[in-house]
């Protein structure tokens, strides 16, 4: 067979985009040891999948689950660890007294003092000179 070009292609698949990206996967998945569907012909792996596709020889289903399982990322959820636990258990103490808006920063060094009326909120040990 001649040099494949993208018109033979894109008769098997019509968005040039999508055919860029299987071929792409295809010429991954050759690199990565997958068995040939067609002769080399001392050819590149790219071109390879493109004329594996042109030719019909790969199934196209297989190779778009296997470019969208190759794009997917895993988000691990991360759960709170004891101090944003501490913090949190702190904020709704805060709340409850009636102390209102609290300072993130204040959360963040190591807690609050909140004065018996609730209108006040103090960092410990930090105590200002009048």
């Amino acid at each position: 067979m001649a040099r494949v070009t993208v018109e033979d292609c894109v008769l098997k698949i019509p968005n040039r985009f999508e055919l860029v990206m299987l071929a792409g996967q295809r010429a991954r998945d050759i690199s990565s040891g997958g068995q040939l569907t067609v002769d080399r012909d001392n050819d590149k792996n790219p071109v390879v999948a493109l004329r594996e596709i042109a030719d019909e020889t790969v199934n196209l289903d297989t190779l778009r689950n296997s470019l969208v399982q190759g794009l997917q990322k895993h988000v691990e959820v991360d759960e709170p660890e004891e101090d944003e636990i501490d913090v949190l258990a702190t904020r709704e103490l805060a709340l409850d007294a009636g102390a209102g808006a609290i300072d993130e920063d204040m959360l963040e060094e190591g807690g609050l003092s909140i004065h018996e009326d609730g209108a006040d909120i103090e960092e410990p040990g930090n105590f200002d000179d009048e």
